[in-house]
């Protein structure tokens, strides 16, 4: 599973947003989907991508 639990987590979260007519707490947690996705994707590149531009950053930096 690696990071991806906190995907799970954030959507949990959202799903409970939701349904309980939290509608600004959602698009939050929209936001944070996002972000943990691209973050996630960029450890494994070895690159982090935030706004079109590359860090440099090596996985071992972070």
């Amino acid at each position: 599973m690696g990071q991806d639990w906190i995907i799970h987590v954030l959507s949990d979260l959202r799903q409970f947003a939701r349904q309980n007519e939290l509608p600004m707490l959602s698009a939050q947690l929209d936001e944070a989907l996002l972000t943990a996705a691209v973050e996630i994707a960029g450890r494994s590149e070895g690159t982090l991508a935030t706004e079109g531009i590359q860090t440099g950053l090596q996985s071992s930096d972070l």
